[in-house]
């Protein structure tokens, strides 16, 4: 499924690499991001820089998911994640968390995107690492009869 995010507020907590790379795929797609972690990774922070995202400075507080349309989960710490998950699930919000697949209400697809086409793999998050290899191949393939 294909949703329109533009607009769309969503709440990252966490700002490791994990974090890093959903929010590089929302950006795509128009998601307006906040991201509460302590501390990003050089590639967030630069994000922040360039005012492509807001950041809070600070672990997630409880409270922090009201008024967003979609959270993602992707603390280091495993407790926080279910908590977020747990305060989601209270509030109707839709939730991605990072190191629990029985968590989310859905799954990130690897995507590629070209001018006439947007197209997302998954596994149901069975086998990341086999998505990321059917990503490239398809690339590769665009690429060369682009």
């Amino acid at each position: 499924m294909f949703v329109d995010l533009t607009g769309k507020k969503v709440l990252m907590a966490g700002g490791g690499k994990i974090a890093l790379r959903r929010v590089k795929t929302l950006l795509r797609f128009g998601a307006v991001i906040r991201v509460t972690a302590p501390s990003l990774c050089e590639e967030l922070s630069e994000l922040e820089r360039q005012k492509k995202i807001t950041v809070e400075y600070r672990e997630y507080q409880p409270g922090d998911t009201a008024g967003y349309d979609l959270v993602l989960a992707a603390t280091d710490n495993r407790e926080v994640n279910r908590m977020i998950w747990e305060e989601c699930q209270k509030r109707g919000v839709t939730v991605n968390v990072a190191d629990d697949k029985s968590l989310c209400d859905f799954y990130f697809p690897s995507v590629v995107m070209t001018e006439e086409a947007v197209i997302g793999i998954n596994s149901g998050g069975e086998d990341p690492s086999r998505v990321k290899e059917l990503r490239k191949k398809i690339q590769g393939f665009l690429h060369k009869y682009k």
